[in-house]
């Protein structure tokens, strides 16, 4: 993944999450993002736009078309997103659907990207419509790991689920032999 920070929001709202073609017709700014050889994942937050790739693409050959896409997009006033294609929030799914909304969102998306720093978010349940997670590895005990949950992971889910009520970490943060980093007298960090 390789996030895009541009000078201007590009898309008032969101977070706006695409993970395919189909997704992103009618959006003017990520059809021509997944029609580069290697793009899979698009998400538009604020003034970012974050981008997943195929594992054998490289991001020497993305880079800089992906930043051209999104400059020469942003210059034409046209808005870059038809909010349509993303969920509705009056679609009421079970329990289950929504479990599976989520972990895919976590196959494909977050967990491949919290797993560089050593970390795992897991569904613990799923029920009367509030999502119950763990996070695991890095994030256990982590000071930065509600911060990852609540304007990472939270905000991807409410895109694919937003019939979500709440989303409610049950990690016991302060378990294990060393869950929070300790600060080494040689790097004073």
């Amino acid at each position: 993944h390789c996030k895009f920070t541009v000078s201007k929001t590009v898309h008032p709202g969101g977070p706006f999450f695409f993970d395919s073609r189909e997704q992103a017709a009618g959006s003017p700014l990520i059809e021509c993002l997944f029609k580069l050889p290697g793009v899979v994942r698009v998400l538009v937050s604020g003034n970012v736009v974050t981008i997943g790739k195929q594992q054998n693409a490289a991001w020497d050959d993305l880079r800089s078309r992906i930043g051209e896409i999104i400059r020469a997009q942003l210059l034409t006033g046209v808005r870059v997103i038809l909010e349509a294609t993303q969920v509705s929030s009056s679609v009421q799914r079970s329990d289950d659907e929504i479990r599976r909304a989520v972990q895919e969102l976590l196959d494909h998306e977050t967990n491949p990207s919290i797993a560089a720093h050593g970390g795992k978010i897991t569904i613990a349940d799923v029920k009367n419509g509030n999502l119950y997670i763990t996070m695991s590895g890095g994030c256990q005990g982590c000071a930065s790991s509600q911060l990852t949950l609540r304007q990472g992971f939270e905000l991807m889910v409410r895109k694919v689920a937003p019939e979500i009520g709440q989303v409610i970490d049950t990690t016991d943060h302060a378990s294990g032999r060393r869950p929070f980093y300790a600060r080494t007298p040689a790097t004073g960090y």
